[in-house]
């Protein structure tokens, strides 16, 4: 079977050919192909040890060469080069305690997570699967390489790569697999913050994000994202609802587009729900403030994931405003604008939309009328460049200084006044009008 390489790949496997070493492109770039999917990058294994690579081409980085990888530079783009390696015993359940590097290519296969990132590929030998990757690939089945057990033993983070492949392909996590997670779950207490947020996030974008329910059921989410099970034993008693919190997230997520902070947002939404229900006389379950305590905790579990500020605010932001009630009206719809702001407004609305397609079909007619007429006004206010908030009113701090108005805080009281009138009536953002006002009324 041929794989079509890069130019530069196909370059330098054919330049360590000719030095005398055997190179091969492998792992997820030679899977990728197979299933006609555009390989994010490309990494190439040889027999030459790193100084010889060194050797052989004019540009290289020494990205981690204690561990056989150098970085050989085409032009403005790298391409990571590994010798072929035996790792050594594994101490912290991710380093290896020593790296040897071995000439046998299987040798280094061994090592690799799964079957179906075994494969290695060149012109000259073909696909190269000593672990049978193709029959799992064919089957779409997640499996280890050799024993379950020693692959998440080596690095315990394999255990949500296995998750997060089974979410981007798929595909099922084979039996034996899933029996040596379920055993060793509790170990991803020793793999950093900033490395489960890579997997999470992958997970989480990727085309099955509900997959997360497998982490769950497997253990994983009790060490990563307690909170989560919190929310899996946590019914709702309410006609609103068909599924329990955490089942809810899940269906969430599959009602919003794969970015990066929305999906974050889709899974946290009800996060607070298990810490506020309350039941009334007739045992219906209420979440009242679960938003705002929402918020608080969304902030806190991503802070605990090492998550960057950005994202932090945009999900907070969207969690706190994802059970707004807008009513359907302009005047209603510019004073949310104004609350949740214009660069999170769309967002919240996306959620909202997905939060609903998420519970029972009770009041759904209702509620999905209102939500497209609230959009429609959303888009109608746009358009028409109506003042939402004090950056977009047509008086500034300058000009009220400029009618006399004392630095301070009037100022600042006057152009809120200023804003609440426009947001009534939208038509009196003009210089003359708002001037007029303020010297008649607010001097």
């Amino acid at each position: 079977m041929q794989i079509q390489l890069p130019e530069k790949v196909e370059y330098i496997i054919n330049t360590l050919e000719e030095a005398g070493y055997e190179a091969y492109a492998v792992g997820g770039c030679v899977r990728d192909s197979l299933l006609n999917r555009e390989p994010d990058d490309w990494d190439i294994t040889t027999s030459a040890r790193p100084q010889q690579v060194k050797a052989v081409f004019p540009r290289t980085i020494d990205t981690g060469i204690q561990h056989g990888t150098v970085t050989v530079m085409m032009g403005k783009e790298g391409f990571e080069v590994t010798t072929y390696r035996i790792d050594g015993e594994y101490e912290d359940s991710r380093h290896p305690k020593e790296v040897i590097f071995t000439a046998n290519l299987v040798e280094d296969l061994k090592r690799r997570d799964f079957t179906i990132n075994a494969f290695a590929y060149n012109h000259r030998s073909g696909i190269v699967d000593a672990f049978d990757g193709m029959t799992d690939l064919k089957n779409g089945i997640i499996r280890c390489v050799g024993e379950a057990r020693e692959r998440f033993t080596e690095d315990a983070l394999r255990m949500m790569r296995a998750v997060r492949f089974s979410a981007q392909l798929g595909y099922d996590i084979e039996e034996k697999t899933k029996e040596a997670i379920t055993e060793l779950a509790p170990n991803l207490k020793n793999i950093s913050a900033e490395r489960i947020q890579v997997e999470l996030v992958k997970l989480l974008q990727s085309p099955h994000p509900d997959y997360l329910r497998v982490a769950y059921e497997l253990g994983m989410t009790k060490v990563i994202l307690p909170e989560f099970d919190k929310a899996m034993e946590t019914p709702q008693d309410n006609p609103h609802h068909m599924y329990n919190v955490g089942e809810h997230l899940l269906q969430t997520l599959l009602h919003v587009r794969p970015d990066r902070s929305l999906r974050i947002a889709a899974l946290l939404h009800d996060i607070a729900k298990p810490d506020t229900e309350t039941k009334d006389s007739d045992g219906i379950s209420h979440f009242h403030g679960h938003a705002e305590m929402g918020e608080e905790k969304a902030g806190a579990i991503l802070r605990r994931l090492k998550f960057d500020n950005d994202t932090i605010n945009k999900v907070k932001k969207y969690v706190k405003y994802h059970d707004y009630k807008i009513e359907a009206t302009p005047r209603a719809v510019r004073r949310a604008l104004n609350k949740i702001g214009k660069d999170y407004f769309a967002e919240v609305l996306e959620l909202k939309q997905a939060d609903m397609l998420a519970q029972s079909m009770y009041q759904r007619k209702e509620k999905e009328e209102n939500l497209t007429q609230v959009r429609a006004l959303y888009e109608e206010i746009l358009r028409k460049e109506e003042c939402v908030s004090l950056k977009d009113l047509a008086l500034t701090g300058k000009d009220l200084m400029e009618l006399g108005v004392p630095q301070g805080k009037q100022l600042g009281a006057i152009l809120q006044k200023l804003l609440e009138d426009v947001l009534e009536s939208p038509e009196h953002n003009t210089r003359e009008y708002l001037s007029e006002l303020v010297r008649n009324e607010m001097l």
